[in-house]
């Protein structure tokens, strides 16, 4: 059995968010809360929360055991980025790039 969870355009980049997912990646799900709810990243606070919306997923419609989900995969994929400017001296602009992320979780029973 196979559980799946998306959290797309967090606001938050890829690369500082990958961080955080190799942490958890092919832990059961209660270590993997405790790992991420005692991380101090940003990060850690939205896959927190994707981790439980795949677990209540898991439990209200397969009827899955909470105590035997790991996660199987976890991915984190580059949304599309913000580009914002910043004015400078002289009429100049900088650009700013506010980059976002998608995560893609999936849970399995371990068969």
């Amino acid at each position: 059995m196979l559980v799946t969870a998306k959290l797309k355009y967090s606001p938050i980049s890829a690369q500082k968010t990958r961080l955080v997912a190799d942490m958890v990646r092919t832990k059961n799900v209660s270590n993997a809360l405790n790992i991420l709810q005692f991380t101090e990243k940003k990060a850690a606070r939205n896959i927190h929360k994707l981790l439980l919306s795949a677990v209540a997923n898991a439990e209200n419609n397969f009827g899955a055991d909470i105590d035997e989900l790991i996660v199987s995969k976890i991915m984190v994929d580059e949304a599309p980025t913000l580009k914002r400017i910043s004015p400078r001296a002289k009429g100049r602009a900088n650009r700013i790039s506010k980059r976002q992320c998608h995560v893609f979780i999936e849970l399995s029973d371990g068969e």
